[in-house]
């Protein structure tokens, strides 16, 4: 498979089932949320591949997500919990990337750094 098929399956994946009758940014924000929280298998071992200045996670750093954050704190971007001295702590879901994940969590990721990674935004 070509990079262009690749692309146009995670493209159509995303349409179909992330963004499915979204028509405004908060439909298309939970539209999201449900996907990724569906997908994803928590807790999660992830490794932070992206400094983000309002996170304190560090490039290379692993952490445990345990679930995803509330939905009110995911309208403009999707948010984990992770715990971190002893205080549990949302960080932004595009820093991070599974370590030794299921296939549907792996792409699942794949599709929101995909999304994020080419400037799209709710609305």
């Amino acid at each position: 498979m070509t990079q262009r098929e690749k692309e146009r399956n995670r493209e159509d994946r995303i349409v179909m089932e992330a963004i499915v009758d979204a028509y405004g940014s908060e439909e298309q924000a939970m539209g999201w949320y449900y996907y990724l929280e569906g997908k994803i298998s928590f807790p999660l071992k992830a490794r932070c591949e992206r400094e983000r200045s309002n996170s304190p996670l560090y490039i290379g750093e692993e952490t445990i997500v345990e679930r995803m954050a509330p939905e009110n704190e995911c309208l403009r971007e999707m948010f984990v919990m992770i715990q971190r001295q002893g205080c549990s702590l949302g960080v932004p879901l595009s820093q991070l990337n599974a370590v030794d994940a299921e296939e549907k969590t792996v792409e699942a990721l794949g599709d929101w750094h995909y999304w994020v990674d080419r400037g799209y935004e709710f609305g």
